[in-house]
Formats: structure tokens, sequence, C-alpha cells
């Protein structure tokens, strides 16, 4: 099945709910394994936080144990085209 025209923070949404899924983890699991705040990542999760911080992505990335290549490398991302940035 695929994606609809995602946005990237709605990629990215989908991404951290996939990979908890996964790996049976809550988003406050995944807050206190990246070192942050769960207000934060529930917010990118809900999309209050449209637009996240690189560094806000890194840090949830190797919550994950990944690099940030290898959490934003996945299909959705990869068809993002990036205009809602400005």
């Amino acid at each position: 099945m695929e994606e609809e025209n995602l946005t990237s923070s709605e990629a990215l949404r989908k991404r951290i709910l996939d990979l908890c899924k996964k790996r049976n983890i809550s988003i406050n699991h995944l807050a206190m394994m990246a070192g942050m705040p769960q207000t934060t990542v529930d917010a990118v999760v809900r999309g209050v936080t449209s637009n996240p911080r690189l560094k806000t992505i890194y840090k949830i990335a190797l919550g994950f144990g990944m690099t940030l290549s290898e959490f934003l490398d996945f299909p959705e991302m990869n068809e993002v085209e990036f205009d809602d940035f400005n």
C-alpha cells in the first residue's frame, strides 16, 4: 500500500510510532532512553511540534539505538518533497 504525500513531520511521526510499536516501547520509555522530556517527544508524535529541530530528531534516533542516517532512512521519508519547510 502506497502512502499519500506525507509531510516531513507526518513521516517522522509515523516512523517514531512504527518503531515504538515494533520494539514494544511507549513514547514515555523512548523519551527516557533518549534523555528527553516526555512532553517533547509527545509533542512531536502528536504533531504539536510540526518542524522538530535536528537535535531533537538526533536524540530520538539515539533513543532507538540508531544513527541519525539509519533513523531517517525509510521509504516514507525518502518520498517526502520537503516543500513544507519554508
